[in-house]
């Protein structure tokens, strides 16, 4: 049977404490580029379209297991004995499984599935009964190859020598080979070393010397072969895959004019002729329409935005935000939880939050919508082509009708008609001869 036509079973080691994180936080849900760090290996594994899929955890996994309910498998790990013991907590779950069964890390969020399909492919062509990722990257343990090429043996970083040491191919410790040869190697290990753990590399040993074939695949892109152990390589991997995810962009056409200053989460979707300029940040599940401009510094938080909208500089969509086409939120507009019909206008300074406002309303510079009393939040509604003036105060609950205006410098608590005009400022009074009579001195 060929390989590719095979079940496949992924299993996902993600039981290590993650001490160096410094973390209350399991390290495998630290956030990477809106997504739980653990989230990318998953989504890498469900590419393949797996038959069982499971993810080793360990006893504090709590939150890991509701955060990814009914994505996997749960395996607890009661105890921490290595690589190779880890993997053997899948042996009742992969009981009577006779495929091929891939070793991934919860820990290496920038893997690509692509790259596992690769894997898969070179098992079927080779006919590899084992086929290991490698890397030209720092990596502990050196791929040594004899004279043919094939893979002869791994030797660790503490136990090369010299020339070994000088070898720059590493290995990743992603595997895949058959369910067989898994077993049968994990069967042989044993703890006599000085960690006292199972370690799976062993298996690649055992496979050696049973003269199983062992192809070591060399990724295409070494950054995919990063860990994270820590916080400095947890900024590693997040700059990682913003920098392919802005890649993906440009290619599709969206212009980013400072790649290396624009921040865009991997969920993130942008239609076409959209210009995005430097500083700019987009998080969640946001969704940008066609031809908008996002002037420099705007945030976009989990949000959807229309075709032709122009936004900023340093303008802000909290989430849950709606913009129609051809919105325009300018300078220091904070938009939070509202929805705003198409062409509404909001140049500067104003602040709409939980608001329904119809299509062609406008808002002048410091209009603000007042939607907390201290206890809840209470929605404004705008109806479509109505005018709110500068400085105005919206208290919510409040209604302002279709084409009604509210002049600068209210402060409205009741609803505004459709069509009228609402004023509500105090009588001014002036002071005649006020600053003659003012001396220092004087009261």
């Amino acid at each position: 049977m060929a390989a590719a036509s095979r079940e496949l079973a992924v299993v996902i080691l993600a039981a290590g404490q993650g001490t160096r994180m410094k973390s209350d936080r399991n390290k495998v849900l630290h956030d990477i580029a809106g997504r739980p760090m653990l989230g990318y290996s998953l989504a890498a594994a469900e590419s393949l379209e797996p038959a069982r899929l499971a993810v080793v955890v360990g006893n504090d996994a709590d939150e890991v297991r509701e955060t990814f309910a009914g994505r996997a498998t749960f395996l607890l790990q009661e105890e921490r004995r290595g690589t190779g013991h880890a993997v053997l907590q899948a042996q009742d779950f992969l009981a009577g499984f006779a495929g091929d069964v891939l070793v991934l890390y919860g820990d290496t969020p920038v893997l690509q599935g692509r790259t596992l399909r690769e894997m898969r492919a070179r098992r079927e062509t080779t006919g590899a009964d084992l086929v290991l990722l490698t890397a030209r990257h720092p990596l502990p343990g050196r791929i040594v190859r004899d004279a043919a090429g094939r893979v002869e043996r791994i030797v660790e970083t503490t136990d090369a020598t010299p020339a070994e040491l000088r070898i720059e191919e590493g290995n990743t410790g992603v595997y895949l080979l058959t369910n067989e040869l898994l077993w049968k190697g994990l069967a042989q290990l044993d703890d006599r070393n000085a960690q006292g753990e199972l370690y799976l590399t062993d298996v690649v040993s055992y496979a050696i010397e049973e003269g199983q074939r062992v192809e070591g695949l060399p990724m295409e892109d070494p950054e995919e072969a990063l860990g994270v152990n820590n916080r400095a390589e947890l900024a590693q991997a997040a700059a990682a895959i913003r920098r392919r995810k802005n890649r993906e962009l440009m290619e599709a056409g969206v212009t980013l004019v400072d790649p290396a200053n624009t921040y865009i989460d991997v969920d993130v979707e942008i239609g076409r002729d959209t210009l995005i300029e430097p500083g700019c940040v987009i998080s969640g599940p946001s969704r940008l329409g066609s031809h908008v401009h996002l002037k420099p510094h705007c945030v976009v938080e989990s949000s959807v935005v229309g075709d032709g909208v122009v936004m900023g500089p340093a303008a802000h969509l909290r989430p849950d935000c709606r913009l129609g086409d051809g919105v325009r939120i300018g300078n220091y507009v904070e938009v939070k939880n509202s929805n705003l019909g198409d062409g509404v206008k909001a140049d500067h300074l104003s602040y709409i939050g939980d608001a329904d406002v119809g299509a062609g309303a406008a808002f002048g510079c410091g209009a603000i919508t007042v939607n907390y009393d201290w206890e809840a939040k209470h929605r404004t509604v705008v109806g479509e082509g109505a005018n709110v003036g500068c400085n105005v105060n919206l208290i919510a609950p409040v209604v302002v009708g279709k084409d009604a205006a509210v002049a600068a410098g209210s402060t409205l608590t009741g609803d505004v008609p459709d069509g009228a005009l609402a004023v509500e400022r105090g009588r001014q009074r002036n002071v005649e001869g006020w600053r003659a009579r003012r001396r220092p001195g004087k009261s």
